[in-house]
């Protein structure tokens, strides 16, 4: 769970779109250690999208 976390965290920034915004903060609030293959996508298309890939 840390490790989807940092990715989230590394993504978020209060410039981002709402829907950027609002799909990270639900993806944050899973309780589960693991994200679905959809949510495992959108997250690598938002860091792709925004840099932040470390």
């Amino acid at each position: 769970m840390q490790q989807i976390s940092d990715r989230i965290s590394r993504v978020y920034s209060d410039s981002l779109e709402e829907t950027v915004k609002s799909l990270l903060q639900s993806l944050g609030k899973l309780n589960r250690p693991y994200l679905t293959v959809v949510e495992e996508k959108l997250l690598s298309v938002l860091e792709l999208e925004y840099g932040r890939i470390p």
